[in-house]
């Protein structure tokens, strides 16, 4: 219990210092930046967290994206700011870098390979799928929160 803690501990600080860095670089003004890394932690956090009970990475980062939406939207609601401005940076250290990363090496050996070997198709396909389903994920969980919360019908009757 006491590792798993300290692991999401470790992910929460380790995603909030890129997510102030890519606020900074969308220029949010420096009072929000606290809330653009909290946002991120929370997500990123919660991701692990997710991951360490065994769900698969693509629901993991639903589940994460929508949690940095729903915070988000009490950001912008507490300091009258648009909700993206905060969710934006919070969500890029949740970007399936290394997915997407093995998906174009494998790509690049595939066609440098006279025959193609079944085993590196496999990966290719594999970390190609993994990294549109995590972006699929994360732009779904992210803009859901809104779709409910700004309605202009009640979602329920």
């Amino acid at each position: 219990m006491m590792s798993l803690i300290l692991t999401m501990l470790n992910d929460a600080i380790f995603s909030a210092i890129p997510a102030i860095g890519f606020a900074m670089v969308f220029n949010v003004p420096s009072r929000y930046l606290p809330y653009c890394a909290l946002a991120a932690a929370l997500g990123h956090g919660s991701r692990t967290l997710w991951l360490s009970f065994g769900l698969p990475i693509e629901w993991a980062t639903f589940l994460a994206a929508a949690l940095v939406g729903v915070v988000t939207i009490a950001f912008a609601r507490k300091h009258l700011a648009p909700p993206l401005m905060y969710a934006v940076a919070a969500i890029i250290p949740m970007i399936p870098g290394t997915y997407a990363f093995n998906t174009v090496i494998g790509l690049v050996q595939l066609t440098a390979q006279a025959e193609m070997s079944p085993e590196l198709i496999y990966e290719v396909v594999s970390n190609g799928l993994k990294t549109v389903f995590i972006l699929g994920a994360l732009s779904v969980g992210l803009a859901m929160p809104s779709l409910l919360y700004f309605r202009s019908r009640p979602v329920i009757k």
